[in-house]
């Protein structure tokens, strides 16, 4: 048991150098995707040596960062509680959780064509939480039942796009940009309310 500690402390260790290497990567080649990895390596704070042990050529960084996506969108899906409340609160806190991912969403998906289609069996626990969420809505009725799941996820994507954008275009705040994407998708999937 006392040699498991040493070795569980070396595994953490190395997921968080990972993750700090990762995040390095995420601002570095949001700015310049043709940026060398020796700028990366300096923008973590590790040598190159320790960069290349952990990513030993580009494209391994390159399908590094597209899994830390889903890790970061993950992780923001069980910060939005998306079981808990109305699934109409829940989906806004949901966008919220998502919008700070805007560098590494917008790396991963740079120069990638959209699927055809869905295949369930690609989807991910991010994918499959919010298409329960969206069902759960169309039951507790605060989700309009004409919005289907696959359509809520692609004008999720579609609106925090635009509102990743908008900061640089209208040369708005982030709150303000987060607010306005936020308005647009709840109403644009809210139930109206009945007279």
């Amino acid at each position: 048991m006392v040699k498991s500690a040493p070795a569980e402390e070396e595994t953490r260790t190395r997921a968080r150098t990972r993750r700090v290497i990762l995040d390095a990567a995420v601002d570095v080649l949001t700015e310049n995707r043709a940026a060398p990895l020796s700028q990366v390596a300096g923008r973590a704070g590790v040598a190159r040596s320790t960069l290349q042990r952990y990513f030993p050529e580009r494209a391994d960084l390159v399908v590094a960062l597209e899994g830390y996506a889903n890790e970061l969108a993950d992780e923001a899906t069980a910060r939005a509680r998306t079981t808990e409340g109305t699934a109409l609160e829940a989906f806004s806190r949901l966008v919220s959780e998502y919008f700070g991912l805007v560098k590494v969403i917008m790396l991963s998906m740079g120069g990638e064509e959209m699927p055809d289609g869905l295949d369930e069996e690609q989807c991910g626990p991010s994918d499959l939480a919010l298409y329960e969420l969206i069902e759960r809505g169309h039951e507790d009725g605060t989700i309009d039942p004409r919005v289907t799941p696959l359509w809520a996820q692609q004008l999720l994507w579609a609106a925090l796009y635009a509102g990743w954008t908008y900061t640089d275009v209208a040369k708005v705040p982030v709150f303000e940009a987060h607010n306005m994407c936020l308005m647009s998708l709840v109403k644009a999937i809210g139930r109206e309310p009945r007279a």
